[in-house]
């Protein structure tokens, strides 16, 4: 029988800058080898000195990598710990009239500290989680993710293994991290005044003292991997655009007939052939037979990682030399 068990202390006071996380949780917990206290990121921010006057309009512009979708006013963005989320994950909640909470600089490096100082008070070796709310893409609602962490499995990749019906596992990875911190969450509440909670029945994933892991920076999808890098409606924007900086978060350049099919959704009017001319850099010849239309046949080959390097139009075809975008 598996069973765990999260608990939310009651009692603690309102933190403010230079306050000493761990002598305030270790005044409300008792830890014990393989616990995972699990911090929501606005207290450590408040603790770290990353709440300001002001709006999150004023602070959006230094947090934000990229816009990745907007609607209104609302704007999803990749911040500058390279997390997808609302406002860069500003927050003007739980803190007072005219302020906003910043995410912390380096959450990863909080919770290493957080882990350290937490060891040295009672010897207890723990795994540190730092979460932050943010919504899912396909999905109405939020849910608490670790935007940090310290001595802590974070994912486990179960790749290679089998079920047990005997099936290969090839792309099973639980964030693990995250279900903690979604765990930690349903104790906690949000309007309870409980920020701190600790959980119990995964010492498995607790890693050995001194060894911090790979922190919560190892479920951070890199730029140009993830299949949704911009919203519907910005990534139209976008690809029609065509400015070189816009080109990362499509990805890699496609395989030649992945290209091809995607052209021949736009264009209808005749065929559709591509040929190799050269070999290094590699450089093709597009030919479309009929009418064609440069500005779409172009955003096409943005959006799937490939240029349009030359446009000749004749009577009855058109031939364009295209090739694989370079990094």
């Amino acid at each position: 029988m598996s069973r765990l068990e999260v608990t939310a202390p009651d009692g603690l006071p309102e933190i403010t800058v230079d306050t000493d996380l761990a002598r305030v949780i270790t005044a409300v917990t008792e830890l014990a080898d393989g616990d995972v206290v699990v911090v929501t990121s606005k207290v450590v921010s408040k603790a770290e000195g990353r709440v300001r006057p002001g709006d999150r309009g004023e602070a959006l512009a230094e947090e934000t990598v990229r816009v990745v979708a907007s609607r209104g006013p609302t704007l999803i963005v990749r911040n500058r710990l390279g997390l997808t989320m609302a406002a860069a994950g500003i927050d003007a909640s739980n803190v007072g009239l005219g302020q906003v909470a910043l995410l912390p600089l380096d959450p990863d490096a909080s919770a290493r500290g957080l882990r350290s100082a937490l060891l040295e008070l009672t010897g207890a070796n723990v795994g540190v989680v730092i979460t932050d709310t943010a919504g899912r893409a396909w999905r109405e609602g939020q849910t608490d993710i670790a935007i940090g962490a310290a001595g802590l499995v974070v994912a486990e990749d179960f790749s290679g293994r089998e079920d047990p019906y005997g099936n290969p596992l090839a792309v099973t990875l639980p964030a693990v991290a995250d279900e903690i911190a979604g765990a930690a969450e349903l104790a906690q509440g949000k309007l309870a005044g409980r920020p701190v909670a600790v959980v119990r029945g995964r010492a498995d994933l607790v890693l050995d003292a001194g060894d911090h892991g790979t922190g919560a920076v190892r479920l951070v999808r890199a730029e140009g991997a993830d299949m949704f890098g911009y919203g519907a409606r910005e990534a139209v924007v976008r690809a029609l655009a065509g400015h070189p900086e816009d080109r990362r978060p499509f990805g890699a350049p496609v395989p030649p007939d992945e290209l091809v099919a995607a052209i021949e959704r736009v264009h209808r009017t005749g065929r559709t052939a591509l040929a190799a001319v050269e070999d290094d850099p590699p450089s093709y010849e597009l030919g479309l037979g009929g009418s064609a239309d440069r500005t779409a046949v172009t955003a096409v080959c943005f959006a799937h990682g490939w240029t349009v390097d030359g446009w000749r139009a004749g009577d009855s075809d058109v031939v364009a030399t295209v090739s694989p975008a370079t990094p």
